[in-house]
């Protein structure tokens, strides 16, 4: 059997229990209808909303995405410290930030290598470890 995406959207909401609205929806099947991870930014899913016919605010757009990343459904990556890239896979693995074309795409994992990081101060704990390594043409 063929899931569909509206399907595949519902169940992905669904296992973060978020009642699939019709924004919701709408934007989980953009971002995971298809089953492939995607990076995107607030504003190039906003257009490709419109593109679908949806209608849907760019609030709307930041606030769901914000509702997805608070229950874990997508992981929020910064670049250059005011540009976030929306992550569908919450796995942990670092990413390539090509310069050129300000796009996020995943970097291979098994090449990565962390054999130490400082102590957190006193009172914290190390939540989480971001790597972005940055390309441009030479």
């Amino acid at each position: 059997m063929t899931t569909t995406a509206t399907e595949r959207g519902t169940d992905w909401l669904a296992t973060a229990g978020l009642r699939p609205t019709r924004q919701r929806l709408a934007l989980a099947e953009l971002l995971v209808g298809d089953g492939e991870d995607r990076h995107v930014t607030a504003e190039s899913l906003y257009s490709a909303a419109l593109k679908q016919g949806h209608k849907v605010s760019l609030a709307t757009v930041y606030n769901t995405l914000r509702a997805f990343c608070d229950v874990g459904l997508i992981n929020e990556v910064t670049v250059d410290g005011s540009k976030s890239y929306f992550d569908t896979n919450t796995h942990d693995h670092p990413h390539f930030y090509w310069e050129d074309e300000a796009r996020l795409t995943d970097a291979p994992a098994e090449d990565l290598e962390i054999i130490s990081l400082p102590n957190a101060p006193a009172g914290m704990e190390i939540a989480k470890v971001d790597v972005v390594i940055r390309l441009r043409r030479k």
